[in-house]
């Protein structure tokens, strides 16, 4: 059987002024997630984290704070193992935007009104978050 990658990854955790945080729902499969990503050759986890936002958002932000690495997640659909970073954010500029090429739809939402989170590693990355865990590793 052949094995998958080993892929380094970055996600932003955006939360507006009423501590909602943004997700994007995906135009692949249709279920949302963290707005992030793949890192580019050369790229630091952090300047992907604040790439893929603006490319899968609109949005330009600055980040806060390292929340989590996750490496412990095998994607069923590829059968890659990203190593994550999860970050805190904020914006600094740019307006929402959806592409309809990776992202369908945005949306600003709180720990109790979660739509269908497309992976187990983003479903843990915003329990992480919600909770107030920081500096975790899984």
């Amino acid at each position: 059987m052949e094995k998958g990658r080993i892929l380094g990854a970055a996600v932003s955790l955006i939360p507006d002024d009423k501590g909602r945080i943004l997700l994007v729902k995906r135009c692949d499969c249709g279920k949302w997630g963290l707005p992030g990503g793949l890192m580019e050759f050369g790229e630091t986890l952090e300047k992907a984290a604040v790439r893929e936002a603006k490319e899968e958002t609109g949005l330009d932000i600055a980040v806060d704070e390292l929340c989590g690495v996750y490496s412990g997640f095998i994607s069923r659909r590829t059968g890659n193992q990203p190593i994550t970073a999860s970050f805190t954010a904020h914006v600094i500029g740019g307006e929402l935007f959806c592409d309809h090429v990776e992202t369908d739809e945005l949306g600003w939402f709180g720990a109790d009104e979660l739509p269908e989170i497309y992976s187990s590693q983003h479903i843990v990355m915003i329990e992480d978050y919600f909770s107030g865990a920081r500096g975790v590793c899984r």
